[in-house]
């Protein structure tokens, strides 16, 4: 498999690949972006399948001392009044890295206070609207442990989902063989060789805030 030029070059080609089946899934369709690197891959996705574009907030549980390790992952709050910030683990990272109860607990607290900072800049209710009752194709720029996505379809199901389709450019392919709670997946590669979703990128320095904020827009705000 050839590295990725960018996220946009990974988006456009997983656009391409999702465009045949576009006809098979039941309206109205939304595509999800996971923010922030998975936003410019969804943006052109959503348009080569000529759909809205949307986000969902999840951030990454990182191993204290070892943060690109995720043990889990915490994604935004469902729908309706009490909802509460979902939360996923990997018990098998938890019980190798060591990490006991009250470690995990504090990182699922700062995390999930960064979460709600987040959805409150990127998520309205309008865009949970448009996720109800709809097929949501929601996009990462790929799949390590599976953790951040598996998050991020438990708040989509929250916010009313009826079809949820899993789409990235590259997956780990462990991950993927642990992976359920989605009707589909699509990935263009899982290489045996798989490392790290930046080994498959020539470029994959860090989207900044400011580009979600302009592929995101228009939108409405608070």
């Amino acid at each position: 498999m050839e590295p990725f030029r960018d996220r946009a070059h990974a988006g456009r080609l997983l656009g391409d690949a999702l465009q045949h089946r576009r006809a098979s899934w039941p309206e109205p369709l939304v595509v999800v972006g996971i923010p922030r690197g998975g936003v410019p891959v969804a943006a052109e996705v959503a348009a080569r399948l000529a759909a809205p574009l949307e986000a969902v907030v999840v951030r990454k549980l990182g191993v204290p001392g070892r943060p690109e390790l995720a043990m889990g992952a915490v994604g935004q709050a469902g729908a309706g009044a009490g909802a509460h910030a979902v939360v996923v683990r990997n018990d098998d990272v938890i019980e190798a890295a060591r990490v006991d109860e009250a470690e995990l607990a504090a990182v699922v607290a700062r995390e999930s206070a960064a979460v709600e900072r987040r959805a409150a800049r990127w998520r309205t209710d309008a865009s949970a609207g448009a996720i109800h009752d709809a097929t949501v194709v929601l996009v990462d720029d790929g799949i390590a442990t599976g953790a951040t996505v598996a998050a991020a379809g438990r708040v989509l199901r929250a916010l009313g989902a009826a079809r949820a389709v899993l789409a990235a450019p590259v997956a780990s392919p462990q991950a993927l063989s642990e992976l359920d709670g989605f009707d589909e997946v699509v990935v263009l590669s899982a290489p045996v060789g798989f490392e790290a979703v930046g080994s498959w990128y020539l470029d994959f320095t860090q989207t900044p805030d400011e580009d979600v904020d302009a592929l995101l827009r228009p939108r409405p705000r608070h």
